[in-house]
């Protein structure tokens, strides 16, 4: 076992090796702070409304937002294909593909915001229908819903600019796309919530203008990224339309994943729900520790995306292997942090973000499922940015399936009378089935030199 480490450790850290570890945390830190982003943005959105004289204001926008969240988070298959398809074409060092893969996914994205625009009389009904809350804060919710559907083109958009950039190996122009659609959101909130006194309307303004200005902002970066790679936007239109089957497949594979992963999260809220406003408030405290974490994990698995589906387009399996080796060492050390500082400073943390008693003893309660949850979860966010860029939707998909059904909904039956615990139970060997399954695919495909 030590001569196993040993060897691993020199080809691991071997001097020509270190300037992978380099290249790789060069493209993860950017989408590790442009993560930290998002979360600041809610808190002003919070922060606006909640000073508002009304407690529904911030009621409605909690259910508009849940809902909007929910549709363009479903529709994060539109980033993923992308970059991994660019990826390819990237380490191919086909141009055409390139331009190919960047106008298939607007395309794509524009029919499905179409979709989702023409689907607003339903949800908005499903809305009205099916979500407990006050008439007046679903009357806000409404108002939020109907403004800020409307910035769907351009959301979706920003999701295939994203990705395809991701792709080309260009971290920092995702970090400035988001960065800019993040600040542009907060100035306007202020402006249009606390200034002008918009209230709801206001915010979802403010989110819809920050959308369209970023996606102006993310085609002026790829143009000049276009202009750097001798390629243009003038290339012949019809190549985007080849092989389009394959793509309708793979962004249905992740959809279909996306969708089960969703599911499970939602149970933790809706059943959390049953079981008191303590426990409910005590596990939207916990989920945003798992939110914390996905910060790094993320950003290592965008990395690994990029890098993995470049060596897949070099046909280079030494450099694909050695890409996965470096991401599960930082996604690792990142995860192992995590879990001493949640075990250390867990209490303070939940004292940081409620002052209501009864809800911090309930979270100290559960904390434990925060500490153990980093090392657990590690694979299963390594192991998909690895299939990401391995274009493998399908494999994730299956292993999405198997993982929430028999690790989630499965271990949950066994263990409904823990209560909360075996929410977290569930959770936790959710995570884990995800990761274990992910790994075995891949090291089928790397017995049966299918992983090229």
């Amino acid at each position: 076992m030590f001569k196993f480490v040993q060897h691993f450790h020199k080809n691991l850290f071997s001097k020509s090796n270190l300037t992978h570890h380099k290249s790789l945390l060069l493209l993860a830190w950017p989408m590790i702070l442009s993560n930290i982003t998002v979360p600041l943005l809610g808190l002003v959105d919070t922060a606006v409304i909640g000073h508002l004289d009304n407690s529904f204001y911030l009621a409605g926008v909690a259910i508009g937002s849940m809902v909007i969240s929910l549709i363009f988070w479903l529709s994060g298959f539109l980033r993923m294909s992308t970059t991994g398809l660019a990826a390819h074409a990237f380490g191919a060092q086909d141009k055409l593909e390139q331009m190919a893969v960047l106008k298939k996914g607007l395309i794509l994205s524009f029919g499905f915001s179409i979709f989702l625009l023409c689907l607003q009389p339903l949800i908005t009904y499903i809305l009205q229908n099916h979500i407990t809350a006050s008439n007046e804060a679903l009357e806000q919710a409404q108002i939020y819903f109907s403004i800020r559907i409307l910035s769907a083109p351009a959301a979706l958009a920003n999701l295939v600019l994203l990705g395809w950039m991701l792709g080309m190996q260009y971290a920092k122009g995702p970090f400035y796309l988001l960065l800019v659609a993040n600040i542009t959101n907060i100035v306007l909130d202020v402006i249009l919530v606390v200034w002008l006194d918009f209230a709801v309307a206001g915010a979802a303004w403010a989110s819809v203008a920050s959308d369209y200005i970023s996606l102006i902002f993310g085609l002026m970066i790829v143009t000049k990224l276009l202009n750097k790679h001798g390629l243009s936007w003038s290339k012949t239109f019809i190549q985007p339309l080849t092989h389009i089957q394959e793509t309708l497949s793979l962004n249905r594979d992740i959809f279909i994943r996306s969708l089960f992963l969703q599911i499970c999260f939602a149970f933790i809220t809706y059943y959390g729900g049953r079981l008191g406003d303590n426990v409910l408030a005590a596990n939207a405290i916990l989920l945003n520790f798992l939110l914390l974490v996905s910060f790094a994990l993320d950003g290592v698995a965008y990395a690994v995306e990029a890098k993995v589906g470049e060596a897949k387009g070099q046909q280079n399996l030494k450099q694909l292997k050695l890409w996965v080796n470096i991401s599960l060492f930082w996604g690792v050390l990142f995860s192992i942090l995590y879990s001493l500082g949640f075990a250390v400073f867990g209490d303070e943390l939940i004292a940081l973000l409620t002052d209501i008693p009864e809800v911090i003893a309930t979270a100290q309660n559960y904390v434990i499922w925060s500490v153990l949850l980093p090392m657990i979860a590690v694979f299963c966010f390594i192991f998909d940015g690895v299939f990401i860029g391995l274009t493998r939707a399908k494999d994730m998909r299956n292993a999405m399936i198997v993982s929430s059904i028999f690790g989630f909904f499965g271990v949950f039956l066994l263990l409904e009378s823990w209560g909360n615990h075996a929410l977290w139970a569930a959770m936790s060997s959710f995570m884990l089935l995800r990761g274990l399954t992910l790994i075995k695919r891949y090291h089928d495909l790397k017995r049966t030199g299918q992983l090229i």
